[in-house]
């Protein structure tokens, strides 16, 4: 890998993690359009560009999601009664949605992120208030949450913060609170989306040498070093300032992202 790639991929980690920690998104909605790039002007497969993107993204989040729940933990910030409600169904549906993911061509699969973040960035912009009488529901009702999370968040490639945040705070539970129980529920969402994309990619023809199934090590092992430096600081952020300003320029950035995505599904 060049010097330049290096430092690309170095720079994505940075901003991936910090958003992973400062807004509990996990970094994936950010990095998966960055490394498509990437992996598109390396030369990788057409057909499985998009595919690897969302693969090593969650695996990044396997990093960062340890990194940032340390530092929201320190708060006290971490409701996690509501992690073990959410954590068996988040662990199924996170299997479930690679495995969707695999059926899509590149072509959908970016189409469908592109919407996914659109919609996210449009979230963040309304940051609409939750109605006061609501609540979390009951385990049953907390296990299908999950489970939607997980398909969602496997098949996207994404920590699930842009599910599970507006979930929380729409039940009554405070934006800081909701960040840093998103953070906490990144580990599950990783760790069985991508063990599931290695288990559906492996084999697959047209895979780069250094490959493991849909991840590609080598652009994982870099923005990882990164990523989990910068995660505990947009972790500290989250708790010193308050974040609504910094959504609506993550939400700009976001619009951006899904524009590529939108091109990248038609192009």
């Amino acid at each position: 890998m060049d010097p330049w790639l290096i430092l690309a991929l170095l720079a994505m980690g940075t901003f991936g993690g910090f958003a992973a920690g400062l807004l509990g998104i996990g970094g994936g909605m950010v990095l998966v359009p960055f490394i498509t790039m990437i992996f598109t002007a390396r030369g990788f497969a057409d057909e499985l560009v998009v595919h690897m993107a969302i693969a090593t993204a969650l695996g990044v989040i396997l990093f960062t999601s340890m990194s940032s729940v340390r530092a929201h933990h320190k708060h006290g910030a971490v409701l996690w009664p509501v992690v073990r409600l959410l954590a068996p169904g988040i662990l199924i549906g996170s299997w479930i949605g690679p495995w969707i993911g695999k059926q899509m061509n590149t072509s959908v699969l970016a189409f469908f992120f592109g919407c996914f973040v659109a919609f996210s960035a449009t979230q963040m912009l309304i940051g609409k208030k939750p109605k006061a009488a609501r609540e979390l529901p009951g385990r049953a009702g907390m296990f299908a949450t999950g489970g939607l999370i997980g398909i969602l968040s496997g098949l996207v490639g994404a920590g699930g913060g842009f599910v599970s945040v507006p979930f929380m705070t729409r039940c009554n539970v405070r934006i800081h609170n909701a960040v840093a129980t998103s953070a906490a529920l990144g580990f599950p969402i990783a760790l069985s989306g991508t063990l599931s994309n290695m288990f559906y990619g492996w084999g697959e023809p047209g895979l780069p040498a250094w490959s493991l199934g849909f991840v590609y090590l080598p652009a994982l092992a870099i923005i990882v070093l990164a990523s989990v430096t910068m995660a505990p600081l947009g972790a500290r952020t989250a708790h010193k300032m308050p974040v609504r300003q910094l959504q609506r320029i993550f939400a700009v950035i976001l619009y951006a992202l899904a524009v590529y995505m939108f091109w990248k599904a038609f192009n």
